[in-house]
């Protein structure tokens, strides 16, 4: 593990479940969407205008600062930051306008992914954050019961996961609603903590976004923060590791190759043969 940044309460009850984010947690297969969407909202804010440093750098800030969030509120504040601006009068004003163009461009690369595999060019593991199945697996073996909440459109995440070969570990996936503003995370969070009666370290969020960090802090869960550098599918990214303590990680690590570490530190019991 990178840095454990809390110790847990050694009296605390045994782990139940593990919420996990998806895409930059356990899946690259959107590894850069980054670099779609800010060049995307540069575009459509400022028209045939000249870009300058400071709109890119606002840009890039709300991109940082909004990681993890529903895509849909993505582009409520592109459509506001295009009314905002004025530079552009010809563009749309609604917000699932620029979702789905957004969509139709990251799609193009994430299907082609999706494709190297169908076709054997690639493997799977060619697209899983290093040690993650294996993680996974073992905490299947303590009785962790796993789900996922995503802000990536639900029929397209349940889609990569079956592609992964990672959906039969989970037993529940929620991705953003088709044509609903609603926040998946927060909801199975909420609901998963309520109807199973949880206390709040009885739950583990897992995510590389502040967003699903600071929601499993509100509850009270336990947060390990996944500061993955997605090209490499392994080691500590700077810039997610700042993100993630300030958003109140309990922990950090890279990827899932400590494993050993994490359990030790999760307080469970170790369940596979090296």
């Amino acid at each position: 593990m990178e840095i454990i940044l809390s110790c847990l309460p050694e009296d605390r009850s045994k782990l139940k479940v593990a919420l996990f984010d998806f895409d930059g947690t356990v899946s690259t297969l959107r590894h850069g969407w980054e670099k779609i969407m800010e060049p995307m909202m540069l575009e459509m804010i400022a028209g045939s205008s000249a870009i300058d440093e400071a709109l890119i750098a606002e840009v890039r800030d709300y991109i940082d600062q909004s990681t993890g969030i529903q895509t849909i509120y993505q582009m409520q504040w592109l459509a506001e930051a295009v009314r905002k601006y004025g530079k552009n009068p010809g563009a749309s004003d609604d917000p699932w306008w620029y979702k789905a163009e957004y969509n139709r461009r990251l799609m193009c690369p994430v299907e082609e992914r999706k494709e190297s595999i169908l076709k054997g060019n690639k493997t799977r593991k060619d697209f899983l954050v290093k040690g993650s199945e294996e993680f996974l697996t073992a905490l299947v073996g303590n009785g962790v019961e796993i789900y996922v909440a995503s802000g990536t459109d639900h029929e397209d995440v349940v889609k990569e996961a079956e592609i992964l070969g990672l959906k039969k570990y989970f037993k529940g996936i929620a991705g953003a609603p088709p044509g609903k503003a609603d926040c998946s995370k927060e909801a199975v969070l909420r609901k998963l903590v309520q109807e199973n009666n949880l206390k709040g370290q009885e739950v583990i969020v897992i995510g590389d976004g502040k967003v699903e960090i600071a929601l499993g802090k509100e509850v009270g869960a336990i947060t390990l923060g996944v500061a993955s550098e997605e090209e490499k599918l392994c080691g500590v990214n700077p810039i997610k590791r700042e993100r993630l303590i300030k958003a109140g990680a309990h922990a950090i690590t890279g990827d899932f190759e400590c494993r050993d570490e994490i359990f030790e530190w999760l307080g469970l019991g170790r369940c596979w043969q090296e």
